[in-house]
């Protein structure tokens, strides 16, 4: 018996010693966990300075579940009524859960200090604590943010700027409505060369938009006689710190358009004007069996407005009178020279006045209707003009010239 437990002990010994080195024969080798830095976005942090219009976003760098560095970029309106935009970028340091950076608004160069909680909930980020910009203290309370990778981000952040720079013809840019690039730096000089051009600048577009703020690079539209055009373009293009110059789209439909022969109300490069006023105008009194008013060009535009009378039937007994304005907008059919002109024909509009002699009564407009819009998009004046013009229209099925 003790042989035997002997030699059951020496095996089992042995049996225990041949184990670790036996399964760690067998087991594969772990890798080590590769752990890079990347990067993630916060796309939509939303109502952090209060009642501010914001676009913000926040960069952040991670390195195994570790925040290695961070950026916010706000842009902001300077007041709640404002379109005027100011814009930060601050480097937030991390520690533990905390971010905190300070920096200088874009324009105002106001001093902006940021002291940020970060805290994982669930699959999203909450972000609370404090952002000062100049003396003005705001609480921030931004909750369920979800993360972005580089690919959303610059899907994000992607723009089309919708500027032709040399369009084969006029059927989606207008020959009217310009656009132009410029760097911020040289903005000023720019619109100052414009009150020489004899241009109608889009109000909207003199102030910068966060998209402006971001790149450097402001865009201006305008609109100007579309027979001068080409020429405002090309010089457009030579101006200091211009990018980009050309035609965009406008206000006027390619589906209430018509093509005309160039040579027929043309001359030497310029339009007929008087015959043109006297064709659109007779089309429009047949049309609407109206009196014309009168028919004036603007300068500027390059557009015709006829303006037309006739008796309102709503209630004939009262003895009203509308008043119809048709504005027509003609050009070339592509830049520089051409055959061919497009009469783009805008949607009419009417008034209505009580113009007896002695008192008279006062109407307020009505607010329209779809019954009421009717009117503007029928295309009887349409097909009038291109009857009277000789032209011919544009084909929404074959998007082409019938």
């Amino acid at each position: 018996m003790r042989v035997f437990t002997a030699v059951v002990t020496v095996s089992l010994a042995l049996l225990a010693a041949g184990t670790p080195a036996s399964a760690q024969s067998s087991k594969t080798p772990e890798k080590p966990v590769s752990s890079e830095p990347n990067t993630h976005y916060f796309l939509s942090l939303g109502d952090i300075l209060g009642d501010l219009p914001v676009d913000a976003f926040m960069k952040e760098t991670r390195q195994g579940g570790k925040t290695l560095s961070a950026q916010l970029d706000v842009c902001f309106s300077v007041a709640v009524n404002s379109d005027r935009k100011d814009r930060f970028v601050v480097d937030l340091k991390p520690d533990g859960d905390k971010l905190t950076g300070t920096g200088t608004t874009t324009d105002d160069k106001a001093p902006v200090t940021v002291s940020l909680t970060r805290k994982d909930v669930g699959k999203s980020i909450n972000f609370d604590g404090k952002i000062t910009v100049g003396s003005k203290p705001f609480l921030v309370s931004s909750t369920d943010n979800a993360e972005s990778d580089e690919k959303e981000f610059a899907q994000s952040q992607a723009t089309d700027d919708n500027i032709s720079e040399k369009p084969a013809d006029f059927t989606d840019m207008s020959p009217q409505a310009i656009a132009v690039k410029v760097k911020r730096g040289n903005f000023i000089d720019l619109m100052k060369s414009l009150k020489t051009e004899n241009v109608q600048i889009t109000l909207d577009s003199i102030a910068a938009d966060c998209i402006a703020l971001r790149s450097g690079e402001q865009i201006v539209r305008l609109f100007v006689d579309p027979m001068r055009s080409a020429a405002l373009v090309a010089k457009l293009k030579a101006m200091p710190g211009v990018t980009a110059a050309g035609w965009t789209t406008g206000s006027y439909d390619i589906e209430r358009a018509i093509r005309v022969s160039a040579a027929d109300w043309s001359s030497g490069g310029k339009l007929d004007r008087t015959g043109l006023a006297t064709a659109i105008g007779n089309a429009a009194a047949k049309t609407y069996s109206a009196k014309i008013v009168s028919s004036e060009w603007n300068d500027t535009t390059g557009e015709l407005t006829v303006t037309l009378k006739h008796p309102n039937t709503t209630a004939p007994a009262l003895g009203l009178t509308d008043t119809l304005e048709l504005t027509v907008l003609i050009g070339p059919e592509k830049p520089g020279a051409s055959d061919r002109l497009i009469v783009w024909v805008g949607s009419p509009s009417t008034t209505t006045r009580d113009e007896s002699a002695g008192p008279h009564l006062d109407f307020a407009e009505a607010a329209s209707t779809e019954e009421e819009s009717t009117f503007s998009e029928d295309d009887e004046i349409v097909r009038a003009l291109a009857a009277e013009l000789k032209g011919v229209r544009w084909s929404p099925d074959t998007s082409s010239w019938k």
